[in-house]
């Protein structure tokens, strides 16, 4: 599943390549996708893109009038690419770009600033997203109709790495939150953007074990869990952002210390990394360091 640190990569280059050009395509291949109607999708074509940002696990593509809000779930990947270029299989839907005569404004994300990947100014380019099952939603936001968007309404908490999020208002915000600290990092009203892998992954940063209870932490701990938290997502994005474009679609994960190493040594102490799959999902940790 694509969490913050994979979406906010996604956004940073997208809104690089793409922000001020006009949508000069839209078509939806599989129409259980996308929420909205054939109507909706056609109005998108004229509308240029102000913004592309990422908020939680959801990508939010913002137009001179309407905005298109992306939940990718489990399977859903974006690609960009020149129009001739072959399509993925199952894919979902295109948004076609024409040329844009301003350049790339200059308050884009510096990491994106003259990259090879980023396509010529005067060529169109395509956004396609895949998603085999269409467990992810394409959802049209018309400026002049109010649909919801399931998870991106007012509950969702802050993004884990919003620099607003201080150590005091962490610390106000957990003590809302009981149950095991995994399904804690996992809970989207408390902190955003964090799914199954980076929950492992700052867990072991933290030193902390997964099903530990949120009430068994002590006041050090509480502070520990903050920064690893902090630590572990601005880690992972700038190896994202090194190593993911030009081809948006993969998932980078192999670097993870240990999450899906079950087995492995852990990076850490060297014992042997525990992986379960409660519910079907997998947690790693590892017992020699976290406790």
């Amino acid at each position: 599943m694509p969490e913050l640190p994979d979406l906010t990569v996604v956004a940073e280059a997208f809104d690089s390549a793409l922000r001020g050009r006009p949508i000069a395509r839209a078509e939806a291949l599989a129409p259980l996708a996308v929420r909205g109607t054939p109507a909706e999708l056609a109005n998108l074509v004229g509308q240029t893109v102000t913004s592309i940002r990422q908020r939680g696990k959801f990508l939010l593509v913002t137009l001179d009038r309407d905005q298109v809000v992306v939940n990718p779930m489990l399977t859903g990947r974006f690609q960009l690419a020149p129009p001739p270029t072959k399509l993925p299989s199952k894919t979902a839907l295109i948004l076609g770009f024409g040329p844009r005569s301003s350049g790339a404004p200059p308050d884009v994300a510096a990491w994106t600033r003259g990259a090879s990947w980023l396509p010529d100014d005067d060529e169109p380019v395509e956004v396609r997203y895949r998603d085999p099952t269409q467990m992810g939603k394409v959802y049209l936001l018309p400026a002049d109709l109010d649909r919801a968007v399931p998870g991106l309404d007012d509950e969702l908490g802050p993004d884990v790495d919003d620099p607003g999020l201080s150590l005091d208002t962490w610390r106000a915000r957990i003590r809302r939150h009981p149950g095991e600290l995994k399904n804690l990092l996992k809970n989207q009203v408390f902190v955003a953007g964090i799914g199954n892998a980076y929950s492992d992954e700052i867990l072991h940063a933290a030193g902390l074990l997964p099903f530990r209870k949120r009430s068994s932490l002590a006041a050090e701990e509480i502070d520990g869990l903050y920064t690893a938290s902090r630590a572990t997502v601005y880690s992972a994005l700038e190896v994202l952002r090194a190593r993911v474009p030009p081809t948006f679609e993969t998932q980078v994960r192999d670097f993870l210390a240990v999450h899906g190493k079950g087995g492995s040594p852990c990076p850490r102490c060297g014992a042997r990394i525990t992986e379960v799959k409660p519910d079907g999902f997998v947690t790693s940790y590892c017992r020699g360091c976290q406790r």
